[in-house]
C-alpha cells in the first residue's frame, strides 16, 4: 500500500520526505507552548493566550497574501524564504524573556508559517495528476502525523520546567527542521516554478480571489470545510480537552493517551483508507467524514454521564473518542486538498489553496471562542449538542456538493479529464 501511494515523481517523492523531516521538529515543540510561556517565561495564563491568539491572527491576515505571491511568482519563491523565516522565528522562541519579545517572536512566525501550507500543497499538486493526488495527500498527512509523534515522544522524554536550557534545545531543533526542507526544494531547480506559465497568449485574465469566490462548487465545498472544521478541528484543543477534564472528570494524562490515540489511529489506518476510498465519490466521504466526527462527539458525550459511576469506562470513552476522530481525519486529508485541486485553475492554483487554508484559520478563532461558554451550559451537553449537529450539517451540505461536480472532479473516474471537465462551474 506504501509502493502504491507514492507519487511517480521522484521530486515529489524526495518532498515528502521533507514533510516527514519538519514534522518532527514541529512535534517536538508543538504540545509545549503555552507550558513554555507561563511556567518558564513567567507569563501569566491572560498573555501567553493572547500571544497564541495573535499568531492566528496574524496568520490569517496574511493567507490571502501568500496565495496572491504564489500564483504570480511562483510557490517556490514564495516557500523557500517563509520557510527561512519559520526557522528564525522558531529559534528566537528559545530567546523570549517578555509578553513584548514573545508578541514580536510569534508575528516573525506567522508570517513565515501564513504562505508554507498553502505554497506546499501547490507544489505537491503541481507534482502529481488527479489519479495520483488524493493518494499524494494522504500520505503527507500520515508522514506528517507520524513525525509529530515521534517529535512529540522525544521531546517529552527531554524537557523540564526547572530547565529553561531543554526548552531551548527543543525550539532550536524545531528551527533546524524548517531549513531542512528548504534545503531539499533548493535541490530541485525545476520544481514550484509559475504555473500560470502554462497559460496560452489567447486566454482570459486568470482573474483573482473574486473569480475564486465565483466558483460555485468550490464556494460550496468552503462552507462544507467552515462548518466540518469550527464543529470539529477547532474543538481538539479547547472543547475537546475541557470536557474530558471539567465534565467527564479525567486527568491530563488520559487527553495525553487519548492524543496518542489519535495519531496511532492516523498512522496505521491512513494508507488502508487512501485505497478504500480510491474511485469512490469524494463528495460522499466528505459526508462520512462529518459522520463520523458526530460519531466521536457522541462517544465523548457519553464520558460525562458515566463518569460519576464509573471512571475508568469514562477515560476509555475520551480515548475512543480521540481514536474515531482519528480515523475521520484520515477520509478528510486525502480528499479536501485533492477536490480543492481538482477545481483550481493553474493561473489560480496558490488562491484555491490559500482559501482553503484559511478554513482551518478562520474555524480556529470561532470555535475557542464559542467552546467555553457552550461546555458551561447545561453539564456540557448544549456543546456537544451543537458540535454533533454541526457535523451532521456539514454531511448533507457535503452531499448537495456532488451535483455540481463532474464525476472526475468528484473522484468517480480514474480517466484524465477533458478540458470542459477540467472548468468548475460559476453561479
Amino acid at each position: 500500500m506504501l509502493r502504491r501511494a507514492l507519487p511517480s515523481r521522484p521530486e515529489a517523492r524526495r518532498l515528502l520526505v521533507g514533510t516527514l523531516l519538519s514534522a518532527i521538529g514541529r512535534g517536538l515543540t508543538l504540545p509545549f507552548l503555552f507550558i513554555y510561556l507561563t511556567d518558564v517565561r513567567g507569563l501569566t495564563d491572560a498573555r501567553a493566550g493572547l500571544v497564541i491568539g495573535w499568531y492566528g491572527a496574524v496568520t490569517l491576515v496574511l493567507s490571502p497574501l501568500g496565495g496572491t505571491l504564489i500564483d504570480r511568482f511562483g510557490a517556490r519563491r514564495v516557500v523557500l524564504p517563509c520557510l527561512v523565516i519559520e526557522a528564525v522565528g522558531t529559534g528566537s522562541l528559545s530567546l523570549v524573556h517578555s509578553t513584548g519579545s514573545a508578541l514580536l517572536v510569534m508575528t516573525v512566525i506567522a508570517i513565515g508559517s501564513s504562505a508554507i501550507w498553502s505554497g506546499q500543497n501547490t507544489i505537491l499538486a503541481s507534482l502529481t495528476d488527479d489519479g495520483e493526488r488524493q493518494r499524494v495527500f494522504g500520505l503527507n498527512f500520515a508522514l506528517l502525523n507520524l513525525g509529530i509523534g515521534i517529535g512529540g515522544m522525544t521531546s517529552g522524554a527531554i524537557v523540564d520546567t526547572a530547565r529553561p536550557g531543554t526548552f531551548q534545545t527543543i525550539y532550536l531543533l524545531d528551527a533546524v527542521s524548517y531549513l531542512l526542507p528548504a534545503l531539499i526544494l533548493l535541490t530541485l531547480p525545476g520544481v514550484g516554478h509559475r504555473l500560470g506559465h502554462r497559460t496560452t497568449g489567447d486566454e482570459p485574465s486568470s482573474g483573482g480571489y473574486l473569480t475564486v469566490l465565483r466558483d460555485r462548487p468550490f464556494r460550496r465545498l468552503v462552507i462544507f470545510g467552515l462548518i466540518l472544521t469550527t464543529c470539529g478541528y477547532a474543538q481538539i484543543e479547547v472543547g475537546f480537552a475541557a470536557y474530558a477534564v471539567r465534565v467527564a472528570e479525567v486527568g491530563p494524562r488520559v487527553v495525553a493517551w487519548a492524543l496518542a490515540a489519535n495519531t496511532v489511529t492516523i498512522v496505521v489506518a491512513q494508507l488502508l483508507v487512501i485505497r478504500r476510498i480510491e474511485g469512490r465519490s469524494r463528495t460522499g466521504a466528505l459526508a462520512v467524514v462529518g459522520a463520523v466526527f458526530a460519531t466521536a462527539w457522541l462517544v465523548l458525550g457519553a464520558a460525562g454521564l458515566v463518569s460519576t459511576g464509573n471512571a475508568l469506562l469514562a477515560a476509555l470513552c475520551v480515548v475512543t473518542c480521540s481514536a474515531i476522530f482519528g480515523f475521520g481525519e484520515t477520509v478528510l486529508s486525502p480528499v479536501m486538498p485533492a477536490l480543492t485541486n481538482a477545481l483550481a485553475t493553474d493561473q489560480l492554483r496558490g488562491r484555491y489553496n490559500a482559501m482553503s487554508s484559511m478554513i482551518f484559520g478562520i474555524s480556529g478563532v470561532i470555535g475557542p471562542v464559542t467552546a467555553g461558554p457552550l461546555i458551561g451550559a447545561a453539564d456540557g451537553m448544549v456543546w456537544v449538542a451543537v458540535v454533533v449537529g454541526g457535523c451532521l450539517v456539514a454531511s448533507v451540505v457535503a452531499l448537495s456538493l456532488r451535483r455540481l461536480l463532474n464525476p472526475t472532479q468528484d473522484g468517480r473516474t480514474t480517466t484524465d479529464p477533458t478540458p470542459a471537465e477540467q472548468a468548475p462551474a460559476h453561479a
